[in-house]
């Protein structure tokens, strides 16, 4: 499923306009994203978790030429799923 038909699936199931609905979830990934860019955590109960891990620097291999490479320490984000999200897809 990509955002076009979250989009449609959600205007259907709400009764709301497509546009509407665009906006309301470019407003909630904006701010999630604004979110971790600080460093908090978004949780929403029984869904799950959004956060941010930090990676440590490592050692690598280049897939070409087999040499080894250093990785550098990163941000990354993570996201938990909650109790009801495992239940509901198990």
């Amino acid at each position: 499923m990509n955002k076009a038909d979250l989009t449609a699936r959600i205007a259907r199931e709400s009764g709301q306009t497509k546009a509407d609905v665009n906006r309301v979830l470019d407003a909630f990934l904006a701010t999630v994203t604004k979110a971790l860019r600080k460093g908090d955590k978004v949780k929403l109960v029984g869904f799950g978790t959004f956060s941010v891990i930090r990676r440590k620097a490592r050692a690598g291999r280049d897939p070409q030429t087999g040499g080894p490479i250093r990785i550098p320490a990163r941000r990354a984000a993570k996201f938990s799923a909650g109790e009801d999200l495992r239940a509901a897809v198990r």
